[in-house]
């Protein structure tokens, strides 16, 4: 990767916004900014050894106007992350770059080696619940077999291979019994878990959820992550979003506080504080701690 050059990084007020002229930035908390990316770098991190995800100065957005400002950051082998942070920060956006569904404008991005690509075949994707069509006519099964369809390859139709596959994910989510059901027929938890079924029968090293307990109860919430726990006891690396802060210390290894730049890094017992809370939400953020049963 070429060294990242120098440049002006004044941040300016929204009502100043216009054409900048050289590198300056043009940002207000949760308000996309225009960014010159002529100077930037551009291309593959530098991957530490243990790292599933680097990611080096990333800008992204859309219709010329940046949602992530030099996002940098790694996400270690079997790690647990959680990405928070108020609407229209970016965490859709990033996760999208991750998964090689979105590019980035400048910066490096590193999954597991190599540059993001969904054919790489290598990373599960859950998206937002709201970008589904729920009306689809296809069942539960049917959905958690489209996840097989990477690894099938052109002219390929599903087999038996791939159907037991699908049943089986379908089992682990706990909606074996379901299976045959309209997808739009499910309540929010339910689709929720076929989805992540879906991302599971690709057998997938990364997995990247975004927002995958929004709308859903709190027995679906749990099964959702105990599930997810369960993946990463046995490697999987977990990435996901979520705008729940009272689930975060209980299952994130660590924590991505975004908006629209890194505004911290850690593990939850450093970051979740009063200081770091308001950069990132913008004003004050009021943490409830959990009470013992």
């Amino acid at each position: 990767m070429r060294p990242r050059e120098t440049h002006d990084h004044t941040h300016l007020s929204p009502e100043r916004v216009a054409s900048p002229r050289d590198h300056a930035h043009a940002i207000a908390p949760v308000v996309p900014h225009l960014h010159v990316h002529s100077g930037h770098p551009h291309g593959q991190a530098p991957s530490p050894v243990r790292s599933a995800v680097s990611l080096r100065d990333v800008c992204a957005g859309y219709y010329g106007r940046d949602v992530l400002d030099e996002v940098s950051f790694d996400v270690e082998q079997g790690d647990f992350v959680g990405i928070i942070g108020p609407n229209g920060s970016g965490k859709s956006t990033l996760l999208k770059v991750i998964a090689g569904l979105h590019p980035a404008q400048c910066g490096a991005v590193n999954v597991f080696g190599g540059p993001p690509d969904p054919r790489r075949r290598i990373v599960g994707y859950v998206p937002q619940a709201e970008s589904v069509n729920w009306a689809f006519p296809v069942t539960a099964l049917d959905v958690v077999l489209m996840g097989r369809y990477s690894k099938l390859g052109f002219f390929r139709g599903t087999g038996k291979k791939d159907v037991d596959a699908a049943r089986a994910a379908l089992e682990e989510v706990g909606m074996a019994d379901r299976a045959s059901s309209q997808i739009g027929e499910l309540s929010g938890g339910q689709q929720q878990r076929v989805f992540v079924a879906r991302a599971l029968t690709s057998e997938p090293e990364l997995m990247l959820l975004d927002e995958p307990i929004a709308g859903v109860d709190a027995a679906s919430q749990h099964a959702i992550f105990t599930l997810l726990e369960d993946r990463q006891r046995r490697g999987m690396t977990i990435v996901a979003s979520t705008h729940d802060l009272s689930c975060v210390a209980t299952w994130f290894d660590r924590l991505l506080c975004l908006n629209h730049r890194v505004i911290a890094y850690g593990p939850p017992s450093e970051v979740l504080n009063d200081e770091i809370l308001s950069k990132t939400y913008g004003s004050h953020v009021l943490l409830i701690p959990a009470v013992a049963d």
